[in-house]
This record gives structure tokens, C-alpha cells and sequence, in this order.
């Protein structure tokens, strides 16, 4: 559909059609979590271990835009309780940092840049959206908009960060759906990354 937004199931298709290890199993650990407390998962492998071909088989199973069901009936997510429940039931945010990182000069930039341009192109895939202040209260009125939750999937996360030495700080951030004072509530969670 878009760039970041709902990029279909075609980078899974891809995967499947060559020698394809069946990861599957993963999505139902992240089943698990969806509507949780603990819904922000970190899936982390060492490098050339398949991060990048889990994160198109996330995108492929969680992405509302497309039907994947053909993909991932032969595979172990298909015998799992949670595989209809789930399949093809979010709007899907999928960034690539590798890819984003060349627009931007300085690692810093990089996090306004991706937040100006998801928002933009939430607003041309969802018109009648209302702009928040930020990229999450744009979400948030996207999802009560059009009724369904947003997934990010984040690949190569730390590739700005891989000649970095200075501290690094982890931020978690997940807003409630109430209201309390006129702001939305939230939770926040920042913790040193120990390296």
C-alpha cells in the first residue's frame, strides 16, 4: 500500500518461493503478547541469521491490506490456536532503518524524519484522519478511525547505532485507549542499554 504503511505480503512471497526454513513458530510468541503489557517484543539473533526474512513474514502475517493465508497454511503458525485470530488483522508499520538511514545526515534526524514521514502517508492512506502531535496521537486517531490497531515491525534497528560508543538510551512507550484530563494516558519505560 504505502512505503512504511501496509507493505503486503509480496517480500514474504519472495521468500517462500526459494529454500524457505519454516520460523513460523515465532509468530505465535508474538501472538502471545498483542493487546498485553508486554507488547513490545525485541526479536534478536546474531547478523546473516534472519532477522530481515522474520520481520517480512511478520509483516506478511499481521498486514490487513492482503490475504496470506495460502503462505502460512503448510507452516507450524497454522496448527497454533492463535493463527486466525490474528492473520491479516492490523495495520502494519513497516520501517527499515537501513533503507530510511540514507535520507537522513545524522543518526539524531533519523527518528523525526521516519515520525514526519509515516505520519504523512497515514494521512494520504487514511483521509480524514486528524493529525495529532505526534506520530502516536495520529495513530491513536487512526485506529479509532478506521478500527484497526497499528503494528510497527522495526528491522535493523541498531544499524546508526553500530559505530556508536556513547550512551544509549531504550524507551518504551504504549498509550492506553483512556482519557483522563483531556491527554491520553500512557506508560513509559527508559532503561540504559548495557553493552
Amino acid at each position: 500500500m504505502g512505503i512504511y504503511l501496509n507493505p503486503g505480503n509480496a517480500a514474504f512471497t519472495d521468500i517462500r518461493n526459494d529454500v524457505y526454513v519454516d520460523k513460523s513458530g515465532l509468530i505465535e510468541r508474538i501472538n502471545q503478547s498483542v493487546n498485553t503489557p508486554r507488547r513490545l517484543s525485541c526479536v534478536s539473533r546474531p547478523r546473516r541469521f534472519g532477522k530481515s526474512f522474520a520481520a517480512q513474514m511478520l509483516c506478511a502475517y499481521y498486514d490487513c491490506s492482503c490475504d496470506s493465508s495460502a503462505l502460512f497454511e503448510d507452516l507450524e503458525i497454522a496448527e497454533m490456536p492463535s493463527f486466525r485470530e490474528h492473520l491479516n488483522h492490523y495495520n502494519v508499520i513497516y520501517v527499515d532503518i537501513t533503507g530510511a538511514a540514507p535520507y537522513t545526515n545524522h543518526y539524531k534526524t533519523l527518528i523525526p524524519f521516519l515520525s514526519e514521514n509515516i505520519t504523512r502517508e497515514i494521512m494520504e492512506i487514511f483521509p480524514g484522519v486528524k493529525k495529532g502531535a505526534s506520530l502516536p496521537e495520529t495513530l491513536v486517531n487512526a485506529a479509532s478511525l478506521n478500527g484497526n490497531k497499528f503494528i510497527m515491525i522495526v528491522d535493523e534497528w541498531d544499524a546508526p547505532l553500530r559505530d556508536y560508543r556513547g550512551e544509549i538510551l531504550l524507551v518504551g512507550i504504549s498509550y492506553n485507549k483512556e482519557i483522563e484530563a483531556g491527554r491520553r494516558k500512557y506508560d513509559c519505560i527508559i532503561e540504559p542499554l548495557v553493552h
